[in-house]
């Protein structure tokens, strides 16, 4: 039934293809859409209560807006829109559902999807009672242009595209998905998918709405901003859509602390973290796509464009069953059209991914399930800290603390430690080093101790270490009492922007923490060679003390 429009598409002609009780209703006006409010408005129109829950909340006893000013904005920057092209949802599945509910009238209605393809298109329809009809994807996985014709009839109200696609993880060809907008511009809205877009080496169809008022994208911070269990996605689509979704959304979709933890995410610093996250992990998703050809149960790798991988197996009940029976989750995608023995694989950290690969190869994982590996997260007024150490492996090791040189000297502990070390800190830079410096200490030490589990079999001493002029010396002890002895005299202020009269700080926090004895003596005439020589020193002391020797309890008391 498909036509191609030779005028240009009236943006309102669309949105009359909604159901025509939706396209009547005014919508529900919430408490907070009347009117605006600023920080000295009372509110005594929503039945709320006039303080809030427990010590420390903020802005939970008053109900939110439906779609928060402050998030539209940071969600227009990040995709560069108007405020009327977008409606925030929890998760692109909200959306999904409501576009749905705002287009398809039950009973009547269908859409098509074009499998394989994701499963939430089919649930919402069936949940509306609507048709789902299936326009397969050709063997390249891409669109079959004529066979979405011939599947879609005059109650054609959707056509779902997922690019890339989940499961095969491939974009879809742009020229398709273009044509489709025009071959349908005034009888169904094509919807595409850009959950994962940020992966591939593709820009968003978001500027063709310009001359395509049936588009909808979907967007999430689900994937792309690691924040799955965050619930927040975004429908981008022409005003009048966006109107009409809005309409079936509920009054308060989005909680405060979503739309804080959003504004967070959103902000340029994260943004820039996050493109760096995403590009390591396309770079580990094309190493492991490599090391499967070693591989003798691995069939065929399909190319990707997301972060994951979609692999043919020999036997895919069996892949996944040995990977439960090791603690790995697969997801068998053999039950799709076109995928019998597939699975799909989610790009994990480093060490996820060769705990998979070993599984693949036959090889045991025990030695991997056994690694001490700890996280520890510390929020304060002051810093937000993450810390993950894994004293069984050498890599990776990333610090970040926003002081070079204490990044530097963090660096040496893990290097010569010998144990993977990543610290992300977000701190008060602005006042000074202080928070940020001690925070990051006291969180390691607990990571380390907390790694270190019962402590069983580990050397539980350490000794040492000169550097030029400088000489060090450093006794440890995981004896589980705390205490610190430190003798330093630091002829100059800072080592590069690192204080030095914090030094002595760490150490006591990483003593403190670890529960350790530790004693530290340096000489030197020269401040950098001092300070480094102490990280240092510590640094081969800790890999002594933490070494495993066997699987004895390292005390005559039988416990630590």
């Amino acid at each position: 039934m498909a036509k191609t429009v030779k005028t240009a598409p009236n943006s309102a002609m669309i949105s009359q293809r909604a159901r025509p009780e939706i396209l009547a209703m005014g919508g529900y006006v919430s408490a907070r859409s009347i009117e605006k409010s600023n920080r000295d408005t009372i509110f005594l129109d929503a039945n709320e209560c006039a303080f809030e829950p427990f010590i420390g909340a903020q802005n939970l006893s008053r109900y939110p807006e439906q779609q928060p000013t402050a998030l539209q904005e940071a969600i227009c920057r990040w995709l560069d829109v108007s405020k009327r092209h977008i409606t925030i949802t929890r998760g692109a599945d909200e959306a999904i559902d409501c576009l749905v509910r705002a287009f398809c009238v039950p009973g009547q209605d269908n859409i098509v999807i074009c499998p394989p393809t994701f499963a939430m298109y089919a649930q919402s329809a069936t949940l509306q009672n609507a048709e789902v009809r299936q326009a397969k994807l050709d063997k390249t996985f891409d669109l079959d242009v004529k066979l979405i014709n011939q599947t879609t009839d005059k109650n054609t109200k959707i056509i779902f595209v997922c690019s890339p696609n989940n499961p095969t993880a491939n974009l879809m060809n742009r020229a398709r998905i273009l044509r489709l907008c025009a071959d349908y511009a005034e009888t169904a809205l094509v919807v595409v998918d850009e959950t994962y877009v940020e992966f591939a080496d593709s820009e968003s169809l978001i500027p063709c709405l310009d001359a395509h008022a049936n588009l909808v994208i979907l967007r999430t911070l689900s994937k792309s901003h690691a924040a799955a269990g965050l619930r927040c996605g975004v429908a981008v689509a022409r005003s009048d859509v966006t109107g009409l979704l809005q309409k079936v959304l509920a009054p308060y979709p989005l909680a405060q602390p979503v739309v804080d933890a959003a504004l967070t995410i959103l902000s340029a610093k994260s943004q820039s973290v996050l493109a760096a996250k995403r590009r390591d992990i396309v770079t580990r998703r094309n190493q492991v796509a490599a090391s499967f050809a070693a591989c003798p149960d691995i069939v065929e790798v399909l190319p990707s464009d997301a972060n994951y991988l979609l692999v043919r197996v020999k036997d895919a009940a069996d892949l996944c069953e040995k990977c439960r029976a090791s603690g790995i989750i697969l997801r068998n995608q053999s039950h799709q059209p076109g995928l019998e023995n597939s699975v799909r694989v989610s790009i994990g950290s480093d060490e996820d991914m060769q705990a998979f690969l070993a599984v693949v190869r036959g090889e045991t994982i025990s030695a991997r399930t056994n690694q001490r590996v700890e996280t520890v997260i510390r929020k304060t007024n002051e810093t937000a800290i993450s810390v993950r150490v894994n004293l069984d492996a050498a890599a990776p090791v990333r610090i970040n603390t926003g002081i070079g040189f204490y990044d530097h000297m963090l660096d040496q502990i893990a290097k010569h430690g010998g144990f993977s070390l990543e610290i992300e800190c977000d701190g008060d830079l602005h006042i000074d080093p202080h928070h940020s410096v001690e925070d990051c200490a006291i969180a390691l030490g607990q990571a380390i101790r907390l790694a270190l589990g019962d402590k069983r079999g580990i050397g539980r001493y350490g000794f040492f270490l000169p550097m030029d002029e400088s000489q060090v010396k450093v006794a440890l002890d995981f004896g589980g009492r705390f205490y610190l002895d430190f003798n330093a005299d630091f002829p100059e202020s800072h080592v590069g922007d690192l204080p030095t009269d914090m030094v002595p700080h760490v150490f006591y926090s990483l003593a403190e923490n670890m529960q350790a004895n530790l004693h530290i003596a340096v000489t030197g005439e020269n401040t950098h060679h001092m300070v480094e020589a102490c990280f240092k020193g510590f640094g081969r002391a800790l890999r002594q003390a933490i070494r495993r020797e066997g699987d004895e309890m390292p005390s005559t008391k039988g416990s630590l």
